[in-house]
């Protein structure tokens, strides 16, 4: 909770410094000046709300969505001794790290993934792949349910949602700002909003959207390392190491995983050029080197 706190007390700040640096800048001068009525403050409350709203709800909703989405079937009963060892294994791997232990869940795919995910680090569900079960060894499992409860343990879920609320906010606030300027200033709307604000509202709402998310991703990234170190901790650097070569290994499989979860999951898949700025994951040979560097 102090970490929700905090990290909206930081952001309302970042709202309350970029209006008054825009008035100092005299944005709304130039603005007025042009027949634009535009408060900025107002309009920064008026993103956050919406901006934070989206993503704290899809938060809040994540664990149903992510069984929805992926088919997790949850372990209530253990039927066989491989499902008693995966919850004996979480169950371990919770107290070790000093979280209540999650729901445990089995989602049907042939590729080897996993995920967490979950509103509150003592309220998360970590759910594999059965194809994972199928063909990585238990040492190697255990490394990967170690990453994903580093995952909740560090609150990455909260964390990451938060960003993209401050992502969201920006992006809609300068996505108006263009929208009115090109309405007011190029078009010379008198009275209300004309189509040109619309218009241009829309596209810059999806160019800001793609930049903002390179920005998403980069956190992502850096999260998933900490993740990967968490593993290593819990599970030993060895088991981690094999893991993540595992996958390596397996990385010409195509990953069906809901977008919402891409970046709480074990495998990200692989992008080159342009599309790598956009991956949740970092290169499995980037996380391998960085884990035998910590040693």
């Amino acid at each position: 909770m102090m970490r929700i706190v905090l990290f909206l007390a930081t952001n309302l700040a970042i709202l309350l410094i970029a209006s008054i640096t825009l008035s100092l800048f005299g944005f709304n001068g130039f603005m007025a000046a042009n027949g634009v009525d535009l408060q900025l403050d107002q309009l920064l409350v008026f993103c956050a709300v919406f901006g934070f709203a989206g993503s704290i709800i899809s938060l809040f909703l994540s664990k149903w969505m992510a069984k929805k989405g992926t088919g997790t079937q949850i372990i209530s009963q253990p039927r066989t001794r491989h499902e008693q060892w995966l919850l004996q294994t979480v169950e371990e791997l919770s107290r070790q790290a000093g979280i209540k232990m999650p729901e445990v869940g089995i989602f049907p795919a042939y590729e080897s993934n996993a995920f967490a995910t979950g509103w509150n680090k003592n309220d998360a569900l970590v759910a594999v792949s059965q194809g994972l079960l199928e063909r990585f060894s238990p040492e190697e499992v255990k490394a990967v349910l170690a990453h994903e409860i580093g995952h909740v343990a560090n609150g990455d879920m909260v964390t990451l949602a938060l960003i993209q609320g401050v992502v969201n906010t920006f992006v809609m606030f300068f996505a108006k700002i263009i929208g009115n300027f090109v309405d007011k200033v190029i078009f010379k709307t008198e009275e209300g909003n004309g189509p040109a604000f619309y218009i241009a509202d829309i596209a810059a709402q999806l160019v800001l959207g793609i930049l903002a998310s390179t920005i998403v991703m980069w956190f992502s990234r850096k999260r998933e390392f900490k993740a990967d170190e968490a593993g290593a901790r819990l599970a030993g650097t060895g088991s981690m190491i094999a893991a993540l070569q595992r996958l390596k290994s397996e990385q010409g499989v195509p990953v069906h995983m809901p977008e919402s979860l891409t970046a709480f999951g074990i495998n990200g898949g692989l992008k080159q050029g342009i599309k790598s700025l956009f991956m949740s994951h970092p290169p499995l040979d980037v996380r391998i080197e960085a884990l035998r560097q910590r040693g």
